[in-house]
């Protein structure tokens, strides 16, 4: 079997749709790692580059609102989707995403969305 074309961190409280995403992910060839948490996102992130990062808006107590200018210093270029059943809430600013995925979401959303942001932030072959 060939290696995961690509990889993507899943930053979510909810473990159910952390192995939504996982299960989906992995099926449509990426490789998949995991944080219920924004320090553990941190660590993931420190450990190893990512291509994408698909991140709740509310990860526990923590804002991931808040994390994605830290993803940005760490991973210059790295996309960032934001995965949330707020869109439309009053305060809720999500002009630093790449893109927006609403909850419930399609699996066709999910990969699509992904698929064509690591293909922008790829350099050109030459």
């Amino acid at each position: 079997m060939d290696s995961p074309s690509h990889t993507v961190l899943v930053v979510d409280d909810d473990a159910a749709i952390r192995f939504l995403c996982r299960v989906n992910l992995e099926l449509d060839g990426w490789a998949v790692q995991e944080a219920e948490a924004i320090e553990q996102a941190r660590e993931r992130l420190a450990a190893a580059p990512v291509d994408i990062v698909l991140l709740d808006v509310h990860v526990g107590v923590d804002s991931g609102l808040d994390f994605i200018a830290e993803i940005r210093e760490r991973q210059p270029g790295v996309p960032v989707v934001l995965l949330t059943g707020s869109v439309g809430s009053p305060g809720l600013d999500v002009v630093d995403a790449d893109a927006v995925i609403s909850k419930p979401f399609t699996l066709d959303e999910l990969t699509g969305t992904l698929g064509r942001l690591v293909r922008q932030a790829a350099p050109e072959a030459g």
